[in-house]
């Protein structure tokens, strides 16, 4: 049994509620299996404490912390510095104390990406145009990341234009609005929204114009596999479920607040993976 001693290295994940969580699971996967003295705890906070407890958690000695709903954009706003990635997301998923100042980063973008890459690894940005269905925080995140390595285009499907021509003047660069998905020409689908999420609607989309070639991906992680993977997987397209994205967005803290380099293995997966529903 891993024991903690005085100089332990602290850090959690600030959300409200926040006991739905999987970070403090996953986290402490990585501490054991890498015999780091620390401990990932899950914090509680509500909106209207969030900066008090940001500053509080930084003067009682702790690395840092992820963000959750409803705070990400709160967390924007407390940090005294905050890198491109969040910048270009507006919001703040992963914070850092360091030498008396709050960083702030997103790292929805990266895992996204390093996501795909796992479950895909011939895939990349530059493969071809991006269709993102949803317009809010993730799509966000994840059309930024693509975009800044190398996706030569974004097409955003909103049930609302004017929320997704909005973002698209937010991002700039190659981003255009469509009310339908033009899947002829897409080399990668995301469902960004909450559709097809356990107690939620499903997708309703035809996949049959994507090319053979294409890619499809979801963030919704509960089921494993959304409708949206399953009718991917029956056309014989290459997918990547959510919960990947999940993991790997929670590496760059872990290596900033415990040192380490945690993988993301079939071990942590069917661990984080234990009460969720396949489909």
């Amino acid at each position: 049994m891993r024991l903690l001693s005085g100089h332990a290295r602290l850090a959690g994940v600030l959300g409200w509620p926040v006991s739905h969580s999987r970070s403090p699971r996953l986290h402490g996967y990585w501490l054991e299996s890498l015999g780091i003295d620390g401990a990932y705890l899950p914090l509680p906070v509500q909106p209207g404490g969030f900066a008090a407890a940001v500053k509080a958690l930084a003067s009682l000695g702790f690395r840092g912390a992820n963000v959750t709903i409803p705070h990400k954009e709160a967390a924007f706003a407390v940090c005294d510095a905050v890198d491109a990635s969040a910048r270009r997301a507006g919001a703040v998923n992963t914070l850092v104390f360091r030498d008396g100042r709050i960083e702030g980063s997103n790292t929805d973008g990266y895992g996204f990406i390093e996501n795909v890459r796992d479950h895909v690894p011939e895939w990349a940005p530059s493969s071809g145009a991006a269709v993102l269905l949803g317009a809010g925080g993730a799509a966000r995140a994840i059309a930024a990341a693509l975009l800044d390595a190398g996706c030569p285009r974004v097409t955003l499907v909103n049930r609302s234009r004017e929320r997704a021509e909005a973002l698209a003047r937010d991002l700039g660069g190659p981003v255009d609005v469509a009310d339908a998905p033009p899947l002829r020409e897409a080399a990668l689908l995301v469902n960004t929204t909450s559709l097809g999420m356990q107690g939620h609607p499903s997708l309703d989309i035809d996949l049959a114009p994507l090319p053979p070639s294409a890619v499809v991906a979801d963030i919704v992680y509960v089921p494993l596999e959304t409708p949206l993977l399953a009718a991917a997987r029956a056309r014989g397209l290459r997918t990547a479920e959510g919960l990947g994205m999940l993991l790997h967005q929670a590496r760059p803290g872990f290596e900033a607040w415990f040192g380490g380099a945690p993988r993301v293995d079939a071990a942590l997966r069917e661990l984080v993976a234990a009460d969720i529903p396949p489909r």
